[in-house]
């Protein structure tokens, strides 16, 4: 009999963390994880009615088959990095889903399940915002970003309003489920019982009614007009442009990619409307800050394209560093040169045109480990008895626009300036970072960034469907210029206009639409992980009084 048990509770486990897998890679499968949770609570329902002990490793295992199905894939560009990060955040559920088995000892009724929603969606929060140990890959708001006409309503809530549906629709349907195996369902009123199955249908039709209308109904804002842009997917494998592919040649391709479809704007006629160009991001790593003028890389595109042809901007991603002769360490993510200088590495997108402007911002969402030391003064002094395996990059802090400026004939007074953000790779999956960039005025969002280190998995396409998700939040025109796929033109209901082939060399060429409208999501923040985080402290708050008075 323990045996049948134990194999039910294993199955349902397994069911959970396939559901809640499948929309994270397969297109289309957004609703499955309105129900993905409800095995995982039926296990720990009867895991509980059993008496089973340690059942954290259970469930600890469940939410390592979920990371893994879904982001095995890090373990492509780093195998530690990827055992670390399925590991860790299983964990993290983990933790989450034990404070919640601890609560039901505390909390009655319904209070322990509200206690793990809104601790789950605080975590998210926590992950997004505070944690430098952050890897927000998996909300549970992202499995629609492949199913986007469901969740237009991101403009309000953002992502975690996402969250917070999955986690209202699981725990209802676990809460029908349960009254109706134990006969509570049949002792309810008439009215009880037509009142809850028609508050759970309509938790699912309304959100999805109210999606779907303002999907068909949504006008591609453009009052602030539009901005010509093409972008060139240079495809380098990130290995081989690393160590073995000489940078003149990745200068030369991407010139050439750019320069084939440039040719007719040496025209008679001085080009009105500036046009931008886009290379992806960490295209080259051969310049210095202190003197970006004697990099051959910017040479070149100096020469071959901003220079060559009239009202062209060019955004492009690159490896940087930045020296300091002092003896003094200039920043605990700083590193010694031989000559006993220290140096900076940054990760960098820079803007320059015809009038010799080259203005930067620097990557500030980083990723931990390959790129980036977290909570350095603890780790630095680990990383470095151990031979600096972790990125020591220096973050900027925060998010900046950069200008697209359109000059009148001659190059000497400026015409226009657009303000655009510019989210480096992994910046794009932070919901209330890229709305920084909104409230600073950015009037489109041109993401760079390089997906090629993971091979062909899911998880270059998932990278890509968050951009999906930034549309809709910020109501944002979406260029998106990858190193070997997939960059695109992505427009403000999250729907793909053009789209790049995986893994070949490639150039797209669009409109993008201009706005300075803020949706609710990019004036107010992230309204629900605030209230849910409260809702948490509180929650919390309670279960500490009740423990200490019961002692």
């Amino acid at each position: 009999m323990k045996k049948k048990q134990n194999r039910l509770i294993i199955m349902l486990l397994l069911l959970s963390s396939l559901l809640m897998s499948l929309p994270y890679l397969l297109p289309h499968c957004g609703l499955l994880m309105l129900v993905a949770l409800v095995p995982l609570l039926c296990a720990e329902h009867l895991a509980s009615e059993y008496g089973i002990r340690r059942f954290f490793w259970w469930y600890y295992a469940a939410f390592i088959v979920f990371n893994g199905l879904t982001t095995w894939w890090v373990g492509k560009a780093t195998v530690g990095g990827g055992i670390f990060a399925v590991m860790a955040n299983a964990f993290y559920m983990s933790a989450v889903f034990a404070l919640f088995r601890m609560s039901k000892k505390r909390l009655r009724g319904s209070l322990p399940y509200i206690f793990l929603a809104v601790t789950w969606i605080a975590w998210e929060r926590f992950y997004l915002t505070l944690s430098q140990i952050s890897w927000p890959w998996l909300l549970l708001g992202n499995a629609f970003a492949r199913t986007t006409t469901l969740v237009q309503w991101y403009e309000i809530t953002g992502t975690l309003g996402g969250s917070l549906w999955v986690w209202a629709v699981n725990l209802g349907v676990f809460g029908l489920m349960l009254n109706l195996s134990n006969g509570r369902f049949w002792e309810w009123t008439a009215k009880a019982r037509y009142a809850s199955s028609i508050g759970l249908a309509l938790l699912v039709i309304v959100p999805v009614t109210a999606s779907l209308i303002r999907y068909n109904t949504y006008d591609e804002k453009s009052d602030k007009g539009s901005l010509e842009v093409l972008m060139a997917q240079s495809n380098f494998d990130p290995w081989q442009k690393l160590h073995s592919v000489p940078q003149s040649k990745q200068n030369a391709q991407a010139v050439q990619l750019l320069q084939a479809q440039l040719c007719g704007r040496k025209g008679a006629e001085y080009p009105q409307e500036p046009l931008l160009l886009m290379l992806p991001e960490s295209f080259c790593a051969d310049i210095w800050m202190n003197h970006p003028n004697t990099s051959r890389t910017y040479s070149t595109f100096r020469n071959e394209l901003v220079d060559a042809y009239p009202n062209v901007n060019l955004i492009f991603g690159a490896s940087t560093f930045e020296q300091f002769n002092t003896r003094a360490k200039p920043s605990d993510y700083a590193r010694p040169l031989n000559d006993g200088s220290w140096y900076l590495s940054y990760n960098t997108a820079f803007i320059t045109d015809g009038s010799g402007r080259l203005d930067h911002v620097n990557k500030t969402k980083l990723v931990v480990g390959s790129e980036f030391t977290p909570y350095v003064k603890i780790f630095g002094p680990l990383d470095d008895a151990l031979g600096n395996p972790m990125g020591r990059t220096s973050p900027q802090g925060e998010a900046r626009t950069l200008n697209v400026m359109g000059y009148e004939e001659g190059g000497e007074k400026i015409a226009s300036i657009i303000p655009v953000g510019v989210p480096i790779c992994y910046e794009s999956i932070y919901p209330e970072f890229c709305a920084d960039y909104v409230r600073k005025g950015a009037q489109a969002i041109c993401v760079i960034t390089n997906d090629g280190w993971w091979g062909n998995t899911p998880g270059y396409r998932q990278h890509f469907s968050y951009s999906r998700l930034r549309a809709i939040e910020l109501r944002r025109d979406i260029a998106r210029c990858a190193n070997t796929g997939i960059s695109a033109f992505i427009d403000q209901k999250g729907d793909v206009l053009q789209q790049s082939g995986w893994w070949q060399p490639d150039t797209l060429r669009g409109s993008v639409n201009l706005t300075d409208n803020e949706t609710f999501f990019a004036r107010y923040g992230d309204i629900v992980g605030r209230i849910c985080t409260l809702m948490f402290v509180m929650l919390a708050l309670t279960l500490i009084i009740k423990a200490i008075s019961k002692k």
